[in-house]
């Protein structure tokens, strides 16, 4: 797998928020619905389902259980996959640990904003999701997240990555200043979660450094036509902090960020990989 590690134009010539800047600026449930139109409600239900899956995915993976019944709503949907990973190392479960419980307090964080407005955790299957993902990177339909410690910590690079620059990329469309402020603080924590995690994969070895590589080269596939995903090593040297040539974190807009978790790149697509019944809410199509 050594012709994993990047050797593809991931130079740091991204700009933050040009995504978000142009005149097409089209987001939300329908290829018709405009920017302008999405309330902070929309955005934070985004959000929302993001985090849904990331509380579910660090809860049972330090645990063996996913978030209990009061914390996902009254429409539900099931969660398919996961288990108690086996870790080696106490820190790694620890870091995993406290994961879980930040995730879970954005969950509940948001629930409590958008009071009757939020909604049920949508149906997620990891098994699914891991498989085609595992797939399209090159690392085999048997790839288990949820084996040891460095597989759990490529499976949560994969949300971790993409939270941060989901939060960067809904950042313009706030309208309120409360609810940009909460914003701003989750995503410091989720960067913070995506520094530890790339950091601690780089220490593992070579053989992570491939695995993680190609994770970010199969986002890059169908996240759009920009090159706009950076691995943990960028020309032989390590890459902690994936930046803009300003050393900010780069943006994605929601169908971006949708093309990813339904792993396809086909305008219009509502549901599959990670979201097998789409995600709740306004926003849902790429």
């Amino acid at each position: 797998m050594a012709g994993l590690i990047l050797s593809r134009r991931h130079t740091l010539l991204l700009g933050l928020g040009t995504a978000f800047g142009s005149a097409a600026g089209i987001l939300g449930a329908s290829p018709a619905r405009a920017q302008s139109d999405l309330s902070d409600e929309d955005i934070f239900n985004f959000a929302l389902n993001l985090e849904y899956m990331e509380a579910e995915y660090y809860l049972r993976g330090t645990t063996g259980r996913g978030i209990a019944e009061e914390d996902i709503g009254s429409k539900a949907g099931e969660v398919k996959g996961g288990h108690e990973v086996n870790f080696e190392f106490k820190y790694i479960r620890q870091f995993g640990e406290e994961l879980a419980q930040n995730e879970l307090a954005h969950v509940r964080f948001y629930r409590k904003t958008l009071g009757e407005k939020a909604v049920s955790r949508p149906a997620i299957d990891f098994e699914a999701g891991f498989k085609g993902a595992a797939e399209a990177a090159g690392l085999g339909s048997d790839f288990d997240p949820f084996a040891n410690d460095m597989t759990f910590l490529l499976g949560g690079m994969l949300f971790e990555d993409v939270g941060v620059t989901a939060y960067a990329g809904a950042a313009p469309l706030i309208k309120e200043k409360k609810h940009l402020e909460a914003a701003a603080g989750i995503l410091a924590v989720e960067a913070y979660h995506m520094g530890m995690a790339r950091s601690q994969l780089y220490r593992m070895g070579e053989k992570a450094w491939e695995a993680a590589n190609a994770i970010s080269d199969a986002r890059d596939k169908v996240d759009g036509s920009e090159d706009k995903d950076q691995g943990i090593q960028v020309e032989g040297k390590a890459n902690f902090v994936p930046s803009t040539q300003d050393a900010m974190a780069f943006s994605r807009t929601p169908q971006e960020v949708l093309r990813i978790v339904y792993l396809s790149d086909k305008d219009g697509t509502s549901s599959g990989g990670f979201y097998p019944e789409g995600m709740n809410g306004a926003i849902k199509s790429t």
